[in-house]
């Protein structure tokens, strides 16, 4: 089932964190024709727009990696734009890739997608069979809907379409917006400058008992790549390394790749959001694939980039 390397592959959202990883994954494992699509070059929220970039470019596969993005905050603050451009992006796209005979289609949900309180680690059959968490319920909808749509159009026109879902995501070329990154890259910042700055101490959301799952996306595109070539079926696949942490000690790793030595302040005043969030993914060891990165080393990685990027960020 290896794709054609010769194939023409758009990648929605080419560069994002993910986007980029795939591109990058795929041109190392010998596709010659790959072309990455983002916002600049076409808001995929508008019909008309979406419909004419997949008619002048004529993939033959498409990674949606496209995705309105952000943290707790952001989806506390924003949960009609999470949910309606979302549903946008992914309705838009998908009706131009079958509108120009996209047979093979891989789209990228998200472990939020899950039940709040779902068994650990969790199945991908735990979809729908609970309450969703509520600090990122409509960015959680907007996805469910996108697996739902990919499973239609392969029952519907018999199109090779698939879904993964990623657990967090992070690594070099992240967001480290101050205020809606996601809590790794936000902890990288908040821990590069208080090293930087001599600071005595840094304040970070919540009890830090959550515990969760982390891939570095150079992985996370490796998986996408594979799974390309390897998987053609209705279920979605979840995509991750198999353990977690607890945020405490995402925190300690975090301050200690940063060079941070003063203390860690707890403000348990703010919302910790899923108690634990871990993914079985023993349907995508059963592929064949398995990560590279270990979580400290992905951190290090990840650290380095902010500190030779942060006077552009």
């Amino acid at each position: 089932m290896t794709l054609d390397r010769a194939a023409r592959v758009l990648v929605a959202g080419s560069t994002g964190l993910v986007g980029s990883a795939v591109i990058r994954r795929l041109e190392r494992v010998g596709f010659q024709d790959v072309v990455g699509i983002h916002s600049a070059d076409a808001d995929l929220t508008d019909t008309a727009a979406t419909r004419s970039v997949f008619e002048r470019l004529r993939p033959n596969v498409v990674v949606d990696a496209a995705a309105r993005v952000g943290g707790i905050a952001a989806n506390h603050a924003e949960p009609v734009e999470f949910l309606n451009d979302n549903l946008l992006i992914q309705t838009n796209l998908f009706t131009a890739a079958h509108a120009v005979g996209v047979h093979r289609l891989l789209f990228l949900g998200s472990s939020c997608i899950y039940p709040r309180d779902a068994a650990q680690p969790i199945k991908e059959d735990a979809l729908l069979t609970g309450p969703l968490e509520s600090t990122n319920d409509a960015y959680a909808i907007a996805k469910l809907a996108g697996l739902v749509a990919v499973q239609s159009y392969r029952r519907r026109y018999g199109h090779r379409w698939i879904s993964a879902m990623p657990t967090n995501v992070y690594g070099p070329g992240d967001n480290f917006h101050p205020t809606r990154s996601h809590v790794l890259p936000a902890l990288v910042r908040r821990f590069y400058e208080a090293a930087r700055d001599d600071a005595e101490e840094v304040v970070v959301w919540g009890t830090g008992t959550p515990r969760r799952e982390f891939i570095h996306s150079d992985d996370l595109g490796a998986a996408c790549v594979h799974l390309l070539d390897h998987y053609d079926a209705a279920e979605p696949v979840n995509v991750g390394v198999g353990t977690d942490v607890s945020i405490a000690e995402l925190a300690e790793l975090v301050a200690e790749a940063a060079g941070f030595r003063g203390r860690i302040v707890w403000d348990r005043s703010k919302p910790d959001g899923t108690p634990r969030k871990l993914l079985d993914v023993s349907r995508l060891a059963g592929t064949g694939w398995k990560p590279r990165f270990g979580l400290a080393e992905g951190i290090r990685d990840t650290v380095e980039w902010f500190a030779s990027s942060a006077t552009r960020l």
